[in-house]
């Protein structure tokens, strides 16, 4: 059960884990004493090898180095370790970073793919893999999961998010922080997580990346933060600051968040890095007036280690000697680095193995990357039952630039994958099928931006003489991602009007999305009998989506993110606060308002004239080949004290023709509190497989203690009260109860 997972996360406490981390603690200590100032902060340094390659071995060997990032060959890396651990005084190993986010070589779906199967044991064997290929090329640090609740798709990063929910976040992250560091961070194939970015930075304003957030402690508490205290919880080695400031103080001069919170609170011993240059930035943010101001800042806040800028080896001696910065200030960083390097085994095992056989793209690994393919996708529309594809499928159209297009299909943040691996549709389909069914291919738009329409007649013809037409469009890799915000969230180019004209043949259309955030594509669904949508697949989407299309494999996923019908609904989420006016579902309107229309006869609650209040596609949504019917829900009881445990039961039973996988939610509302709480709120889900015809019996466990929220007095406390409950197929749907705590 998923509430094992997040329980099991907090007992780190063993006489084992105690005697390994007092001598870690000793062997600490006793480096420290040893070490000068200039080793001190060259420990809180980070070099990226591409500004500063020629200058890494000589600073390495002085011990003015801590850390190095964007180094991925093997040799070079162990050239590097071998001067830090004979070259060097006190033989200190460096920490080699590197942005592994989803897939080292073998590239698994984008993380908010992944978090579209609500499975996580999907997502820690995905990190497993990236960590495998990683560490064999000397890798032994990512900057990932990042966890940021993101709850608006013009936010380019929303694509390497969990989502917009903090549980499902909270859950997937920990599973996925599991995966990189294993069950021993200290292991051959082990690499550091690094949760980011602490934090809000999911609430941009407007979308727009690096901008600020205005998030009050309370929301903070109740919404931003759980995720990054799971991730403590779980064990994360390390945790990065966010570009962004909060209320006008920059994370990575934040102490609030990273000494009050982090340290003191959640009791975090592993090392907070900043983001790239971040404590640089603080000084156009307009926090600071120069680097030394920034140093100052940053390292009293908390931040210690510096990504690239070099704001703290200019200025932290002569700070120091001013009494601005404390030696203890820099000691506890420095201990905070070390005990991270002794945690990973880094002084026993530096160096990686050139020797070994090569585990990049092992058959294995590709197998799990198909799989992650397959759940990730979400099937949003099948009318008349189109998919799956059946044998009387005699000759296919496949058109649309994301069709064939290998290297947009891995998706952003993937500097180390390689197209030539990547298996598309088109490639899959003609390698399963080309000897059984005609394929005729026509791009009708070379790339997804291309807003020429000279394709387009050929694209029509095509499927004028095809049984079925498959349409692929989506978005290119470099429209999602950092510093990728858009504020047309439709499909770019011609992509609308080239389904729109294939639809005008009258032959059933099939239309797969492949894209890094949520699209507004509901006149794409209006011309179109199935959708089946991919968050960008990776390395094996193409028989990942070509075995769902022909029902060798049956959709699975569910929408980890809201879907809204224009960019102007955003943000917009399922767990929203209601208003004191909410919406009755009859309101006038846009088309149908009459002319001269009185000013209160609209009804005056809260929706948009020309949009309603509903989304395209709600959290959580997501069918099926077949159909599930709910049944029977329970409560183990009708009143609770906040100790209980609250037992929960539904028979589910898949009342159609196909085997498949149904994800059920579990939803909680707190119905009136000391402050307004969420409509609201995902609790539980579990997959369940089901046989055509089968029915089982699900049971949650919830403790009520996990209803709690910080009240009107910023304390966390489960209140009394009156809850509802649902379970149910997504967020806006299931069967209900209601229950009191006293």
């Amino acid at each position: 059960m998923i509430s094992i997972l997040l329980l099991s996360c907090e007992n780190k406490t063993s006489a084992v884990v105690s005697a390994k981390d007092n001598d870690v603690e000793k062997r600490i200590e006793a480096l420290l004493k040893q070490m000068t100032l200039e080793e001190k902060i060259g420990q809180m340094y980070q070099i990226s090898s591409f500004d500063n390659s020629g200058k890494m071995q000589e600073l390495v060997k002085k011990g003015e180095i801590g850390s190095v990032l964007n180094l991925t060959n093997p040799e070079v890396i162990n050239a590097l370790q071998q001067v830090a651990m004979e070259e060097s005084r006190l033989k200190i190993p460096l920490i080699v970073g590197r942005d592994v986010i989803h897939g080292f070589k073998t590239i698994f779906p984008i993380p908010l793919g992944q978090a579209a199967s609500f499975n996580p044991q999907l997502v820690e064997d995905g990190a497993r893999v990236a960590a495998i290929e990683a560490a064999s090329c000397g890798i032994n640090w990512t900057f990932a999961p990042m966890i940021d609740i993101a709850r608006d798709p013009r936010w380019g990063r929303i694509a390497e998010s969990l989502g917009e929910d903090p549980y499902l976040t909270s859950v997937l992250g920990a599973a996925m922080i599991k995966g990189f560091q294993s069950e021993d961070l200290s292991g051959r194939t082990a690499i550091a997580a690094c949760p980011k970015h602490f934090v809000g930075y999911g609430a941009a304003e407007a979308g727009k990346d690096y901008n600020s957030t205005f998030i009050p402690e309370r929301t903070l508490r109740n919404v931003y933060l759980p995720s990054f205290e799971t991730a403590v919880r779980a064990g994360a080695a390390t945790f990065m600051t966010s570009f962004n400031d909060n209320d006008g103080v920059p994370s990575s001069g934040n102490k609030f968040i990273l000494d009050q919170v982090l340290r003191k609170e959640w009791q975090f011993d592993g090392f907070v890095v900043s983001d790239w240059e971040s404590i640089r930035e603080m000084i156009p943010h307009g926090f600071c007036k120069d680097e030394k101001e920034a140093a100052e800042k940053a390292v009293n806040a908390g931040v210690d280690m510096e990504m690239v800028s070099p704001t703290y080896t200019k200025y932290l001696k002569e700070l120091l000697d001013e009494g601005k910065v404390k030696m203890a200030t820099i000691d506890n960083a420095v201990r905070n680095i070390l005990r991270i390097k002794f945690r990973l085994g880094l002084f026993e095992n530096p160096f990686v193995d050139i020797n070994s056989p090569s585990v990049l793209y092992a058959e294995e690994h590709l197998q799990k990357a198909k799989q992650a393919a397959i759940e990730s996708a979400v099937l949003l529309k099948n009318e008349k039952a189109t998919l799956p594809l059946n044998e009387q499928v005699k000759t296919i159209a496949v058109i649309g630039p994301m069709a064939d297009a290998p290297h947009d299909q891995m998706g952003t943040w993937v500097f180390d994958g390689d197209k030539n691996y990547t298996q598309t549709p088109l490639k899959a389909l003609q390698a399963a099928y080309g000897d059984k069914i005609r394929i005729l291919y026509a791009k009708g738009t070379e790339y997804s931006r291309d807003k020429s329409t000279a394709g387009i007649p050929a694209a029509v013809a095509a499927a004028r003489n095809a049984d079925v037409a498959l349409i692929f469009v989506g978005e290119e890799s470099i429209l999602s991602g950092e510093a990728h915000s858009l504020t047309d969230l439709h499909l770019q180019g011609a992509q609308s009007e080239l389904i729109e004209a294939v639809a005008k043949t009258g032959k059933p259309v099939v239309t797969v999305v492949m894209a890094g955030r949520p699209l507004t594509i509901g006149r794409d669904v209006e011309h179109s009998q199935a959708v089946l949508y991919n968050f960008h697949p990776g390395t094996m989407g193409g028989p990942a989506i070509i075995d769902l299309l022909f029902g060798k494999a049956v959709p699975s996923g569910k929408l980890p993110v809201t879907f809204p019908k224009n960019a102007g609904q955003t943000p917009m989420y399922y767990a929203h606060n209601n208003t004191g006016r909410p919406y009755q579902g009859n309101e006038t309107m846009l088309a149908d308002i009459p002319l001269e229309a009185g000013q209160t006869s609209l009804g005056n609650t809260s929706f948009h004239l020309d949009a309603g209040f509903d989304p395209l596609y709600p959290f959580g949504y997501g069918l099926s080949y077949t159909t599930f019917e709910y049944s029977n829900l329970a409560l183990s009881a009708g009143t609770l004290k906040p100790t209980d445990v609250l037992t929960v039961t539904i028979d589910i039973t898949n009342t159609g023709k196909h085997d498949a996988t149904e994800i059920a939610q579990l939803y909680t509302q707190d119905c009136f509190a000391s402050v307004t709480r969420p409509v609201k709120e995902l609790k539980r889900f579990e997959r369940i497989s089901l046989k055509a015809g089968e029915k089982k019996t699900l049971t949650f466990t919830l403790p009520v203690e996990e209803l709690a929220f910080y009240n009107i007095d910023m304390k966390k406390v489960v209140e009394a009260g009156n809850f509802n409950l649902w379970v149910g197929p997504h967020s806006q749907e299931g069967l209900k109860a209601s229950f009191v705590v006293n």
